[in-house]
């Protein structure tokens, strides 16, 4: 350990954050450092691969304010990928960050062992924003984490040890999550994982019945069925209307728990605060996260039935989990503050109504560039455009990159390019996305001779 070459670098780190503006030189340095600092002591594959999906990969990221961000340079970006969904409310919301600012002022962590409010005040208005007789609220600090708590739940209240989950699924990279889900891509380098999950074809629920009756016939017992009602990382999947409700059905007629991971349709996303709300089906437990804590702090969590919170749970509140961060003062502010900016400027309207504007306008691109474009799809700001092949899909994420527009595929491929602005969005700033779209694909189109 060098302790006098530490202090030397923590100063000049600490400086960069109390500055509002870097000069060009310190620009210069940090962006250098940056790289040199992913390669030795981040993950040295990250580079490369935003490199595959960017015109350039040194670029900093810095500053952030609406609907888009700025790096070291100060070189401005509309941001169009909204961290994989975490900005429905814009980039650092004055109206959310205020009260983050006013709880900071006061207080940020709590003891653990006392009575936090506001954990309290936040489960009770989810549990009145939240469809059905949803009531009991666990929160915690990523997706994959309140996954977790979903699945330990559903075996905890229902007795049973199976999961039915679906192919294509994504439900976070912590064991259990991905144990649930339905990609080789991030199974295969853990197997064996949970044992006792049983993938089906997604928007099938004729194949969730069978699931279901076989393991039934030979002795087995299920704990729950774990959906996304419309799949994420799999390319934006909308099901077939009805499939929600049909699973709602076939769980309710085997008695199995069904469980909605809304991480990342919830809170807006699809044009009603909650996907399931589309189709007027209520889960047995619902997980959430992404935009729940307004784009300012990391906070998700899950809500279930009052009947799933059984005596264990009640002689031991710490049975379940005891994330030392999970549902802390200053992230249930942001929540608090999101879902009260939520409910006044009405953001599932927003959402929905600059969605279909925008899916207008990419249909009608797919109408110029049928070569290039093989399809669009999305409800609300949740949109997907396909691509013939992945390596046309990245060309077309470079070329909106070149043109100051963020965007982005799937963990692992672009096929499927993903579009999640911030609701708060302008028409003006869609309109111009809209045009730089049309130049991507003609360049893509161009670059492989379609």
């Amino acid at each position: 350990m060098c302790k006098e070459a530490a202090v030397k670098e923590l100063d000049e780190v600490l400086g960069y954050i109390e500055k509002d503006k870097l000069s060009p030189e310190e620009a210069k340095r940090m962006t250098s450092e940056s790289i040199d600092n992913y390669n030795n002591y981040v993950n040295p594959g990250w580079l490369k691969y935003r490199k595959s999906v960017s015109t350039n990969a040194a670029f900093v990221e810095w500053m952030d304010h609406g609907s888009g961000f700025s790096d070291v340079n100060g070189e401005e970006f509309i941001d169009f990928l909204g961290g994989f969904g975490i900005f429905m409310c814009g980039h650092r919301n004055p109206e959310i960050l205020r009260y983050v600012k006013a709880q900071l002022d006061h207080q940020a962590l709590h003891s653990q062992e006392l009575v936090d409010p506001l954990r309290g005040y936040l489960a009770k208005v989810m549990a009145e924003i939240t469809p059905g007789d949803l009531q009991y609220c666990f929160f915690t600090n990523g997706g994959a984490e309140a996954v977790e708590m979903a699945i330990k739940l559903a075996r905890i209240a229902s007795g049973g040890r199976w999961f039915i989950s679906t192919v294509g699924g994504f439900h976070g990279k912590s064991m259990g999550a991905v144990s649930m889900g339905g990609k080789n891509t991030y199974r295969v380098p853990y197997l064996p994982m949970i044992q006792q999950v049983q993938h089906v074809q997604y928007g099938v629920a004729d194949d969730v019945r069978k699931a279901i009756k076989n393991l039934l016939a030979v002795g087995e017992t299920i704990a729950a069925v774990i959906l996304e009602p419309i799949q994420g990382e799999a390319g934006i999947i909308i099901p077939p209307p009805g499939y929600l409700k049909e699973v709602r059905k076939i769980c309710d007629e085997f008695g199995v728990l069904l469980i909605f991971d809304e991480i990342q349709t919830g809170m807006g996303r699809t044009g009603t605060m909650w996907r399931c709300e589309a189709e007027d089906v209520v889960p047995d437990i619902m997980t959430y996260g992404k935009a729940f804590g307004g784009g300012i702090m990391p906070i998700t969590g899950i809500i279930c039935r009052p009947q799933l919170w059984v005596q264990p749970l009640v002689d031991n509140p710490w049975l379940l989990g005891s994330p030392t961060f999970g549902g802390n003062p200053l992230a249930c502010s942001a929540a608090l503050a999101t879902i009260s900016y939520m409910l006044k400027h009405d953001i599932p309207k927003q959402a929905k109504e600059k969605g279909e504007y925008f899916i207008r306008g990419l249909n009608d691109l797919k109408k110029k560039y049928p070569e290039v474009l093989v399809d669009v799809r999305g409800a609300g700001l949740m949109i997907g455009v396909e691509f013939p092949t992945s390596e046309i899909g990245y060309c077309f994420a470079k070329e909106l990159f070149a043109r100051r527009i963020m965007t982005a595929g799937t963990l692992i491929n672009a096929k499927t390019i993903r579009f999640e602005p911030a609701a708060t969005t302008s028409y003006e700033d869609f309109a111009k996305v809209l045009t730089l779209v049309d130049e991507a694909l003609a360049a893509a189109k161009k670059e492989f001779s379609l």
